[in-house]
């Protein structure tokens, strides 16, 4: 990796923690510093659960083509319930990609936690 892409990459991931500070401003979201190891289990820390793989690029299919197979395999790694791939092309903002069994994943987990909402707000109480 060039010097340029790496000052590409790391703009990209403080500039994905910025985005995570906009909208979750008592959240904090780091970089992940390590550039390269072969243990790489993601660019970002501090989401619960999740792998987050971040793409600063100029050609947005070929970011899904060779970072996605990545992020599953970082997630892997990290053993996480989530993953996503945040791709942006210079400039412009970031867009959430996923493969199908990230999405169904979060999706899944979504729907029980408001079956449990509704559940607790619908359902008569029983004491045991």
């Amino acid at each position: 990796m060039t010097s340029r892409q790496r000052q590409k990459g790391s703009r990209g991931e403080l500039d994905a923690v910025a985005m995570f500070a906009r909208y979750f401003p008592w959240w904090p979201v780091r970089r992940r510093l390590q550039e390269g190891r072969r243990d790489d289990i993601g660019d970002l820390e501090g989401i619960p659960h999740t792998t987050v793989q971040v793409a600063n690029v100029d050609n947005l299919l070929d970011a899904i083509g060779h970072k996605l197979p990545e992020l599953v395999v970082q997630q892997g790694r990290a053993g996480t319930t989530f993953g996503v791939l945040l791709i942006r092309r210079r400039g412009g903002r970031f867009i959430a990609v996923q493969t199908e069994e990230q999405f169904t994943t979060m999706l899944r987990l979504a729907i029980e936690a408001k079956s449990i909402v509704w559940a607790k707000d619908h359902l008569p109480k029983v004491d045991l």
